[in-house]
């Protein structure tokens, strides 16, 4: 039984990393200590994407996943899971740096709003 719930709960806390890197800039509203925790995550993504790397979540999850007997899959996290939804076609390199630029951009605007926001 643990075999197969521990690759899904990598598969959700690396999902869960996404959506911070995306979404955390907005818990700085709520407490702004937030920032130490999630310019690294922002940054880290950006990275990853820029570098071409893997995150170590994604080797980890078909290691579990693949000890589970389940079947596993072929290039990252985001390439699997994400650009299906995004990209039908595949996501060619250009798109992973188009993603780095993406979640810096966002971010760069949330921290903004959010500057704006708590200046009122």
């Amino acid at each position: 039984m643990i075999r197969r719930v521990a690759p899904e709960l990598v598969l959700a806390l690396h999902f869960s990393f996404v959506l911070f890197a995306v979404f955390g800039g907005f818990l700085i509203l709520a407490d702004p200590r937030w920032v130490w925790v999630h310019l690294p995550s922002v940054v880290w993504s950006a990275v990853v994407n820029l570098a071409g790397w893997t995150c170590p979540l994604t080797p980890l999850e078909q290691m579990l996943r693949k000890r589970a007997s389940v079947k596993g899959y072929e290039g990252g996290f985001v390439q699997h899971y994400i650009a299906p939804l995004v990209y039908p076609g595949g996501m060619p390199r250009r798109l992973e740096l188009t993603a780095a630029a993406s979640i810096t951009a966002w971010n760069i605007v949330v921290y903004g709003l959010v500057a704006a926001i708590r200046t009122l």
